[in-house]
């Protein structure tokens, strides 16, 4: 007979209640969501976190394997971290970011600064020092100091820190005036600086190395101020889930030395611009390339290069000088040696459709007759070396290096073995005996410069090409600037 529940205890009947409710819950699965987790919970429900960046060298861009960019590898680890995919909004300017991640998104990453007084936004922890950094014009007298400054024409972008750093300054130095927008980007601000429109500008200090090889007319100044911090935004709509979770990958990164490989590898290579030539060579760009493209695209189409390596390489060897002769007889556009032209079938090295086609020819059967254990961008960097070393040197820095507890295979292990070619104490173990080891490595760096180069002008939508002739007409152009004017 059943026992009627009027007759149990108050507290024998909660705990009956209680078991009955919890039995009849466990039919039903549910997600707990904590009050904080916001918009974290709602980018993995739906499997994909927006992000809205900026278009610029530093930050994202579509590069030669596909989308590149510092703050994209962070973005594609991130969204790697929590199980996603990528969805990103780039266009945006430093501003117009901070304005979508309010009303809209999940994330902005888009070189911005750390600043706790941005109404309805939540920061990361730092992720980069961000310096600034005044650049003038070349030609211009020196400007060393903030009283180098007065009576300059002097740029900016609003929204990026900079005019914050210039507006703490004006407080001390009144006579201080400048011009902002936001409708620029740093490579666009610097090509007025270099083409007199501008003569100065404030830019952060990494900007500038990624970007100075470009704007060779464009000088570094000093620094500005205190250092901000890097960060990304996220809309304080959505709880603390995802900065929390965002700071947790970030730690990690920095734990594992990941993150700072990362700054090394997008911002740390600036020491040798002045030995590559980048004026003289972004001169060249406009007055010796044209007549050659066509050349090294053909050969390109043959051998499977990308025709602005095969450009970045020529340069190297010749400038673009298709009478190019060496001390030693290598001639012609790729400066081919008179055996290895009769090697490939080249009678006239100094025919600059026959050089070029030569030169690349070349260049892959030096690709192909490596190991097939080298892969990716190690294997054409090693052909590369090879091309000016010779593919016995260069098997004998492989030896080296592994001899060294090195990876053969790798570039960045093999480069360190070249120059030790010119040391007696290790050359004379080897089969090939002395080279000048030091010069593949120079050589190689070099052309992937100036193959960066030869990239951004091929891709950039100002087009460096047309930004080099004068005659721009700014009064024509829309009014980008607004005008912060002296406060005496």
């Amino acid at each position: 007979m059943p026992v009627s529940s009027s007759r149990l205890p108050p507290s024998r009947l909660r705990l009956a209640a209680l078991l009955l409710l919890g039995s009849v819950l466990c039919l039903f699965p549910f997600r707990h969501h904590s009050p904080s987790d916001g918009v974290l919970e709602t980018v993995r429900e739906r499997d994909f976190i927006n992000i809205h960046t900026r278009n610029t060298p530093t930050t994202y861009y579509e590069g030669r394997h596909g989308p590149t960019g510092f703050e994209y590898e962070l973005m594609r680890r991130f969204a790697d971290h929590l199980g996603v995919s990528l969805s990103l909004d780039a266009r945006h300017n430093a501003d117009s970011v901070l304005s979508a991640v309010r009303e809209e998104g999940d994330l902005g990453a888009a070189a911005l600064p750390l600043d706790p007084t941005q109404q309805g936004l939540l920061f990361s922890r730092p992720i980069l020092e961000l310096q600034p950094v005044l650049v003038y014009r070349r030609g211009l007298r020196p400007v060393s100091e903030p009283e180098s400054l007065a009576g300059l024409s002097i740029g900016t972008i609003s929204g990026s820190g900079t005019d914050r750093v210039l507006r703490e300054l004006q407080a001390e130095h009144p006579e201080l005036g400048w011009r902002e927008t936001s409708e620029l980007e740093v490579a666009e601000l610097l090509s007025r600086v270099e083409d007199g429109r501008l003569d100065a500008a404030v830019v952060y200090d990494h900007q500038f190395r990624i970007n100075r090889i470009f704007f060779p007319g464009v000088e570094r100044g000093f620094l500005l101020g205190k250092p901000l911090s890097m960060a990304w935004a996220f809309p304080a709509r959505g709880g603390l889930g995802l900065q929390q979770e965002a700071n947790r990958f970030l730690d990690g990164l920095q734990r594992e030395g990941e993150l700072d490989r990362l700054i090394s590898r997008h911002f740390g290579h600036d020491d040798y611009l002045e030995y590559v030539g980048a004026r003289v060579f972004i001169g060249h760009l406009s007055e010796r390339l044209p007549t050659y493209t066509e050349l090294f695209r053909e050969a390109a189409r043959n051998t499977g290069f990308d025709w602005k390596l095969l450009a970045a390489l020529s340069y190297q060897e010749s400038h673009w000088d298709p009478q190019a002769t060496s001390p030693t007889g290598v001639r012609g556009l790729m400066m081919l040696t008179l055996p290895t032209a009769k090697e490939l079938g080249v009678n006239d090295r100094l025919d600059p459709a026959e050089s070029v086609n030569g030169g690349a020819l070349y260049l892959r059967q030096l690709m192909d007759r490596l190991p097939g254990s080298i892969r990716g961008e190690d294997r054409l960097y090693m052909a590369m070396a090879a091309y000016n070393v010779g593919l016995g040197h260069l098997y004998d820095a492989r030896k080296i290096a592994e001899e060294l507890g090195d990876d053969p295979d790798r570039w960045a292990d093999v480069r360190e073995a070249l120059p030790l070619l010119q040391q007696q104490e290790w050359h004379s173990k080897t089969r090939h005996g002395y080279a000048r080891g030091g010069e593949p490595v120079i050589y190689v760096r070099n052309i992937r410069r100036y193959y960066e180069i030869l990239t951004y002008v091929d891709r950039s939508q100002q087009q460096f090409l047309q930004l080099a002739e004068p005659g721009s007409d700014e009064a024509a152009a829309p009014p980008f600037f607004d005008i912060v004017a002296p406060i005496l």
